[in-house]
């Protein structure tokens, strides 16, 4: 791999909010200054402060910075749920009890975690309070009372992660530090997350103010029209979500080079590039950033962003990731299945299942791409191998069932659910795919253990239920396989289809080029990533948009409303080759 030229990769992309100059403030202190100045312009006998929390935001933090306003009574919504037993009988049923990694959506809502009598006595005691204010706060704070003021505390999922990993945290409700982290997660993603959303969803248009609380210690407030006029303008324009990184078993060398990661790390696996459901988006108000969950973009202006037809199939739901997997001075991924869309509806309560490609950015001459069985094998044979490979009996004799295929720079590897694949050592790969990231049957690890010592979930019974056999090397090859189309041409570009397959919902389009290329997101939101060049500049043909400029490997989100807009190669690309990949959903 050539690192000699610096990175370019911008990992703090920020949306300017127009006229957001002075409607952010930052620090306790004038978090508190605020809010005291808008208790005080009311001149009520009693104010009541609501300051509705997102699961996993530090409480006793706020707690504390609220006492300094004075004459004050703090109500904690904690003291209105239903006891830990009783909640984890709710919940246990929609986790999956004892199994490591899954669980089923549900449609579970903030009031059924908490006791209505419990809710009445301390809506009673606010109502009793003689304090010239009252703050009531935590989750589920507004259920308690609506507020004179509604404050919500916000926080991105990838920072509950990390707090969960430190043991700072626990799940909705409850106390469980004890609970391992990994499974504090996947309670936090099929229960707690859903249930918050959905409060989120209907108290986002009564937002006074939005407290960003990512960084401890460190809080950013803005008033939420402010915030609100911010999501608007993220529709308005290309945008980045602010990425993040993870090491991983198979975890490889490339990304330190390529998105300036730090070198004396171990590895980093994963790179997520573009997963609104997990990323943060930042938005700029005069010389301060604010730091909130990019999904807030999805809830407050979903057609502006998906377009209506993509909104009428999937709801405010973000339908395509982007993310990185680099196994460069790596190992393999794990040899893996993705639940066929019957399946994962019956067994998950998902509405679509997580078909999937991969895009190689950058190989090693030796990179490899595990893809399909091999013809005429034996499905029960191949999978007594695995579980005796489970069992610890052997290691699973890949050679002898899974197709492996040389793998190259800009290779695009289609891989419709149902289908067995590993990406292979010395590949650094683009994934694009549906978003339900977390229904992957792992089959086999290659007997490594994970970063915690410990062997990883596999789930060789459920990946069995779900392997297409007709798959094979040859049917792999007709269907899956570098499917290039040329589309269209012009001065100095052409366009290519490369995927997806009919079996899934994702299109991808490249487009090489040297000059300006017309795009145009035809009512749907498109995801694009710059997969060859240095740089390059998104133009609307109107001047609807501020010039928005792209770096090598970065993914970038065109909302549907934007329509017409262009790419042409910028700065040290100018006279030079560029491509870029991009997604939309087949509508």
């Amino acid at each position: 791999m050539d690192y000699s030229m610096k990175s370019n990769y911008d990992k703090q992309p920020y949306v300017e909010v127009p006229s957001g100059a002075g409607r952010c403030v930052s620090g306790w202190a004038a978090v508190c200054a605020k809010l005291e100045t808008v208790v005080a312009d009311r001149r009520a006998i009693r104010t009541v402060m609501t300051v509705e929390c997102y699961t996993g935001v530090l409480e006793d933090e706020i707690v504390v910075a609220m006492q300094s306003l004075g004459a004050i009574k703090i109500v904690r919504s904690a003291e209105a749920f239903l006891s830990k037993g009783e909640i984890d009988a709710k919940v246990a049923p929609l986790n999956g009890g004892d199994d490591p990694v899954f669980g089923c959506m549900n449609h579970l809502q903030m009031g059924d975690l908490m006791d209505p009598r419990k809710i009445d006595q301390l809506a009673e005691e606010i109502e009793q309070a003689e304090s010239c204010l009252v703050v009531v706060l935590g989750s589920g704070a507004s259920l308690i009372h609506p507020g004179d003021i509604l404050v919500y505390a916000d926080l991105a999922r990838w920072e509950a992660q990390l707090r969960m990993r430190r043991d700072e945290i626990s799940n909705l409700g409850i106390d469980n530090h004890d609970l391992k982290w990994s499974l504090q997660y996947k309670r936090a993603y099929f229960t707690d997350w859903r249930v918050c959303d959905r409060l989120k969803r209907d108290l986002m248009a009564r937002w006074d103010f939005v407290l960003d609380t990512n960084q401890p210690d460190e809080p950013r407030m803005a008033d939420g029209e402010a915030v609100r006029e911010g999501l608007k303008e993220a529709t308005r324009r290309p945008f980045r979500v602010v990425p993040f990184f993870d090491p991983a078993p198979w975890g490889g060398q490339w990304i330190k080079e390529a998105c300036d990661m730090d070198r004396s790390a171990k590895n980093y696996g994963w790179g997520f590039d573009c997963v609104p459901e997990e990323n943060s988006l930042l938005l700029k108000f005069g010389e301060t950033l604010m730091e909130l969950p990019s999904i807030d973009v999805v809830f407050q202006e979903p057609r502006a962003l998906l377009g209506d037809k993509v909104y009428a199939r999937f709801g405010d739901e973000f339908p395509i990731r982007f993310d990185f997997l680099d196994t460069i001075e790596g190992g393999n991924l794990s040899f893996q299945v993705h639940p066929l869309a019957e399946y994962i509806q019956h067994h998950f309560g998902m509405n679509y299942t997580q078909d999937e490609s991969y895009y190689y950015l950058d190989a090693a001459e030796d990179a490899t791409m595990y893809l399909g069985t091999k013809a005429g094998i034996d499905p029960e044979a191949m999978m007594e191998d695995l579980r005796s490979a489970q069992r610890g009996e052997k290691h699973f004799d890949d050679s002898a069932y899974v197709n492996c295929l040389p793998a190259k720079k800009h290779d695009h590897f289609l891989i419709p659910a149902g289908t067995v694949h590993c990406g292979g050592g010395g590949g650094m790969v683009l994934e694009i795919s549906a978003t339900p990231y977390i229904f992957t049957f792992k089959m086999w690890d290659w007997g490594r253990l994970g970063l915690d010592g410990l062997p990883r979930p596999i789930n060789v019974e459920r990946g069995g239920e779900n392997i297409v056999w007709e798959r094979d090397e040859q049917w792999v090859k007709e269907n899956l396989v570098n499917q290039v189309e040329p589309l269209d041409s012009g001065e100095g570009w052409r366009e290519e289809r490369t995927g997806l397959h009919e079996l899934e919902f994702i299109e991808t389009r490249r487009h090489w080029f040297t000059d300006t290329v017309p795009h145009d997101t035809q009512g749907g939101v498109n995801v694009l990533n710059l997969v060859e060049g240095r740089e390059v500049i998104v133009e609307s043909p109107t001047d609807a948009f501020e010039p928005f400029v792209v770096h090598y490997a970065e993914t970038f989100i065109v909302p549907a409303a934007v329509g017409a807009y262009t790419i042409r190669p910028h700065g040290e690309s100018v006279g030079e080759e560029c491509a870029t990949l991009k997604a939309y959903v087949r509508t």
